[in-house]
This record gives C-alpha cells, sequence and structure tokens, in this order.
C-alpha cells in the first residue's frame, strides 16, 4: 500500500534533481478571496510544471532491463515533458504519444528533451491507446500520467513541500485531471497533518472526478472539452481515485470562463504565466467555490501555455474589461471629416489601434462614409465617456 513514507522517500530522491518552488502570499488574492491565499508556483518548476517529480521518480526505480528497453508515456503535454527530462537524465530512450492538438510549444519542448513524438487522437484518452498499442508491440515500460504508485509518491513532493513552508496552512487547493497530483498531495498531507482540508477542482468541461467522488464510484465521461487540456480527462485512474475517495474532503468545478479570467489576472496582477490547468485552483478560490478563511495554499501546477493561446486570452480579457472597444458612425464623405473624428477621439484620450473608411458600403448613404474604430481605453466607464463625448458633438456611434 502506497504511504506517506513512499512520498518522504521520493522528496529524497528528487533533492538537487527539482526546484523547490516558492510558496508565496499573494495580497491581492488575499483581499480578493476574504483569506490568506499563498500560491505554491510549479509553473516555476523544471519543464514548467510539478509533473517531474513523478516522471523522475518513475524513471529512477526501474530496474536495468526495463531502463535498457526504455519507456513510453502518453500525454497532453506537462507529462510528456516530465517524462523527456527524466528519461534524458537517466539515459533512457523515451517515446511519448500527444494528442494531434497538443499546443506546439509543448510538442517543441518535448523533443527538446530528446523524446521521440508520436501525434495521435484528439485528446489524451485517444493518446493513451495508441501509447499501449506501441508498447505492447516494442516492450517498453508504460509510464502512466496518473495512474502509478511511484508517479503519484513523486507528485505528493508538493504536499510536503508546502507543509514546511507553511506549517499553519488550512486548506490545499489542487488541480485534478486524472488525479495523480492530488492523490499524491491527499496521501501525504493527511498522513501527516489530518487537519488540513484538501480539495480538489476540475473544469466543468470535463468532470469526471467531481462526479465520482459524488458516488463513490469510478464515473466516465463521454467528453473532455476544456480550455485547460492538462486536466482534459475522461476518467480517473483505479489507484487515484481510490486515495482521493478516501481522504480528499471535497471536488469542485469551475468553467472555462472563470479559468480564463484568473490565467488573465495572474499574469496581470502577479506577473506570472498559468497555463489553464494550472489556474483552476486559484479560479474556485477567487469564485467562492472553496470555504473562506484562514491559510489557503492553491497549486499553480504549470505554467506551459501556447504563447497565441494567451494573447486570445488577453485579448477577450480587454474587450470584457471595456479596455478594448470597436466602435463604428457615419461621418461626410469629403477631405478633412476623418481628421475631425479622430481628434475628439484624441480628446478623450483613447488610443486608436485601428481605423476601417468606406464610402462605397452597400448601406452607406451617398455622401457619406462608414468609419469603424478599435479602440484602447482604460475601462469601461471610460468607453462610456467617449461615446457621450461622440454624441455630444453630433456623432451618431455604437459600440459592435
Amino acid at each position: 500500500m502506497l504511504s506517506a513514507r513512499d512520498v518522504q522517500e521520493a522528496g529524497k530522491a528528487l533533492r538537487g534533481i527539482i526546484h523547490q518552488t516558492p510558496l508565496d502570499r499573494s495580497a491581492t488574492f488575499s483581499a480578493m478571496a476574504g483569506c490568506d491565499v499563498y500560491l505554491k508556483l510549479e509553473n516555476l518548476q523544471k519543464t514548467g510544471s510539478f509533473k517531474i517529480r513523478g516522471s523522475y521518480n518513475k524513471i529512477r526505480l526501474l530496474t536495468p532491463d526495463e531502463s535498457a528497453r526504455g519507456v513510453i508515456a502518453a500525454s497532453a503535454g506537462n507529462h510528456a515533458q516530465g517524462v523527456a527530462y527524466a528519461a534524458r537524465r537517466g539515459r533512457v530512450k523515451a517515446t511519448i504519444v500527444m494528442p494531434e492538438a497538443a499546443p506546439l510549444a509543448k510538442i517543441t519542448a518535448t523533443r527538446g528533451y530528446g523524446a521521440e513524438v508520436v501525434l495521435s487522437g484528439a485528446g489524451y484518452d485517444d493518446a493513451y491507446l495508441k501509447a499501449q498499442e506501441i508498447q505492447q508491440q516494442t516492450g517498453q515500460t508504460f509510464v502512466h500520467a496518473f495512474d502509478d504508485d511511484a508517479v503519484i509518491a513523486g507528485q505528493g513532493t508538493v504536499g510536503l513541500e508546502i507543509l514546511e513552508a507553511l506549517a499553519d496552512v488550512t486548506a490545499i487547493v489542487v488541480p485534478i485531471g486524472g488525479g495523480g497530483l492530488i492523490a499524491g498531495v491527499a496521501l501525504a498531507v493527511k498522513e501527516m497533518a489530518p487537519h488540513v482540508k484538501i480539495y480538489g477542482v476540475q473544469s466543468e468541461g470535463a468532470p469526471a472526478v467531481y462526479m465520482s467522488k459524488r458516488e463513490h464510484t469510478i464515473k466516465t465521461t463521454p467528453d473532455a472539452v476544456t480550455m485547460a487540456d492538462g486536466i482534459a480527462v475522461k476518467v480517473p485512474g483505479n489507484l487515484t481515485f481510490s486515495i482521493i475517495d478516501q481522504y480528499v474532503d471535497d471536488v469542485v468545478v469551475v468553467n472555462d470562463e472563470a479559468i480564463a479570467n484568473t490565467i488573465l489576472m495572474v499574469l496581470e496582477r502577479a506577473k506570472l504565466m498559468v497555463e489553464g490547468a494550472g489556474a483552476v485552483g486559484l479560479a474556485a478560490i477567487l469564485n467562492g467555490k472553496i470555504p473562506a478563511g484562514g491559510k489557503v495554499a492553491s497549486i499553480i501546477s504549470g505554467g506551459n501555455i501556447d504563447v497565441n493561446f494567451i494573447s486570445r486570452i488577453i485579448e477577450r480579457g480587454l474587450v470584457k474589461a471595456g479596455r478594448r472597444v470597436k466602435i463604428t458612425t457615419l461621418i461626410a464623405d469629403r477631405p478633412g471629416t476623418l481628421q475631425n473624428l479622430l481628434a475628439v477621439i484624441t480628446k478623450l484620450k483613447a488610443n486608436v489601434i485601428h481605423v476601417y473608411h468606406d464610402r462605397v458600403e452597400r448601406n452607406v448613404p451617398i455622401g457619406q462614409a462608414v468609419v469603424e474604430i478599435s479602440l484602447e481605453t482604460r475601462d469601461a466607464l471610460h468607453t462610456e465617456e467617449i461615446m457621450a463625448g461622440l454624441r455630444q458633438q453630433g456623432y451618431i456611434a455604437r459600440i459592435i
């Protein structure tokens, strides 16, 4: 039976291999949540996530024969990088099967660590089936992303570090995909400090553990559709769920909107880049899904987010906050009228990003032109001031 002692042994083996990541109190998020919020910054870990812990612990325990045959794994990205890094360090050949839609940054990083990458399927579960097929052909040792004693023990070292850094922690909030991280953390923490509450968080689009916990039996979801690709898993592991059902106090879900808002907030307020899976715990705290009060540690499990994707989150967040707006109006089709419109906007202290001017559009009256202007503003109130100012000057403007 896996125990806290296994986690402690893993912790000793990982010294000098991984970073002991910071546990930082956030004054901003504490004020917003009504409790002392601490961020366990595994996004600053080697390979950009906690996954190196379990991967290394598994690979260090391979027999010489297993090492010679190499390892294979299935992953949406973070486990892939963890296995690739650990295998390179142990001089073991690694094959990683990743979903075809895996973020390019994660695919590139995995190959950069020396692993052979095979792209297959739409999500983790498809990649897992392909990896099993290859494993049967090659005889490589399968390094499961979560349902493995050595992997669970390695991930549990995150919990040990939290207890060491914050002895009076009252609750730990953990992202859940297949359950390896929360199983290891819950096992270690509950055996050493049983009063500490352990809360798991999933995306509404991939709630298998949430459903399973409520019925105390493993449930499978037909789909796992969420922007948090690192936790898009249709079914928890047998080993992980048995630990979760016994030790975890509660599991909650958050929607993708809350996850995206949290990614943007962490980037802007804490100056940290966090992926969707890494943001779910803090999203649950900030949205009142976790009981308030005490000292709450949120595990920021990873920071491997595609820069193109984060740019979309930023753009969307700016629009929602009223800081990016597109307006349209009609102006007279004669020299100087566009300049006059832009002068009014300048006086209202908005920053012009883009201007579109068309006088031949089908619905535009002869002698007039339609103008669409993208603006950068301070906030929603500033946008209202701009619209009022334009109307004062006789423009019939509207937001589109």
